[in-house]
């Protein structure tokens, strides 16, 4: 699997890139991130219910390499990920879900721009639904959200994206279940569907996916308050599993230095992470301190459950606290 790693980036630093009539160039870009995890309160491999970025003391997070070609009518994206985020994120299949993801591909699609409103798309992307996503670039928190955790990753299928001039869009797509990214291990499907709002300081999108007996609707909202402040929301529900909302607050602090809390509130539904009407605070405290290319995150994270289920020195107390201090590395 690493050698195909390999063999792609090598292949392609080789080409003659720009061959092809209808091709805009190529495109190469990506992440790393690594981490170093403690908790304050709590025990020493504790880590909060929500994804990624949960091993104790100084962790790997994973390396990332997007692979683009734009072209004016047709292109495509090879997004590959290794390491231990990249193997959560793909779920590692077939080893610990038969049917799933390959633990290499994180996104690998095709599009076709019919025309300068209307994409197709067909093959494997990131989830439309959240606020937060997989790569760490994208977040302002290095820690994600439960909101993320237990929504969908990626989807296998085909959209149609509409973009209007105006700043209304919308989407409708058809998709293998959730999360199964090579085929369809069951042969039922789930449809998407967004419609979003762009305007001159922000956006705001309303999502959701339906099947057979299962539905998630959720909204995603942002806005730039001032030239300095920025505001966000989230807002999820999924049928008999959770349901919640998390705010987003950041400040430009200096060109270098930015600041911001994410402040989220959870209810356990039927998803049986906590029990059934069991709840939790996630209350995350962050800095962005940019170096050039590389993003410092130091983040104080305190969880709050509504009954005792984190053990402390043997004792079980309702409240985690940790100190993550992540570095991202973007180019």
């Amino acid at each position: 699997m690493y050698r195909l790693f390999y063999l792609i980036i090598t292949t392609l630093m080789t080409a003659q890139f720009g061959h092809a009539q209808d091709s805009l160039g190529w495109d190469l870009s990506g992440s790393v991130d690594v981490y170093y995890r403690y908790n304050i309160q709590g025990d020493y491999d504790l880590a909060p219910g929500t994804s990624f970025s949960n091993l104790p003391g100084f962790s790997l997070g994973m390396a990332n390499l997007k692979i683009a070609n734009d072209g004016k009518k047709v292109g495509f994206m090879a997004d590959l990920v290794v390491g231990p985020k990249g193997e959560d994120a793909t779920f590692l299949s077939p080893v610990l879900r038969p049917g799933g993801n390959s633990s290499l591909i994180n996104q690998l699609y095709v599009y076709w721009n019919v025309s300068e409103e209307l994409t197709f798309t067909i093959g494997n992307f990131n989830t439309f639904l959240g606020y937060e996503v997989i790569s760490p670039v994208d977040n302002f928190n290095y820690s994600t959200s439960y909101l993320f955790s237990y929504g969908p990753f990626s989807h296998t299928g085909l959209k149609l994206d509409y973009a209007h001039k105006s700043g209304f869009s919308a989407m409708l797509g058809v998709f293998n279940p959730t999360d199964a990214t090579e085929y369809n291990p069951d042969n039922t499907y789930t449809a998407g569907v967004q419609l979003g709002y762009t305007f001159g300081s922000g956006s705001v999108y309303l999502n959701g996916i339906v099947s057979k007996d299962f539905y998630q609707f959720d909204i995603t909202a942002g806005v730039d308050v001032t030239s300095d402040v920025y505001a966000g929301l989230n807002a999820s529900i999924a049928k008999d599993a959770f349901s919640g909302a998390a705010a987003y607050l950041q400040w430009a602090a200096s060109d270098k230095l930015k600041l911001g809390t994410r402040l989220e509130y959870f209810l356990d539904n039927g998803l049986g992470l906590f029990g059934k009407d069991e709840s939790v605070l996630d209350i995350t405290l962050s800095g962005n301190y940019t170096i050039g290319s590389l993003t410092l995150i130091p983040e104080f994270r305190l969880d709050m459950n509504s009954t005792d289920i984190f053990s402390d020195d043997d004792e079980l107390t309702n409240a985690l606290s940790s100190f993550v201090l992540g570095a991202v590395y973007a180019f």
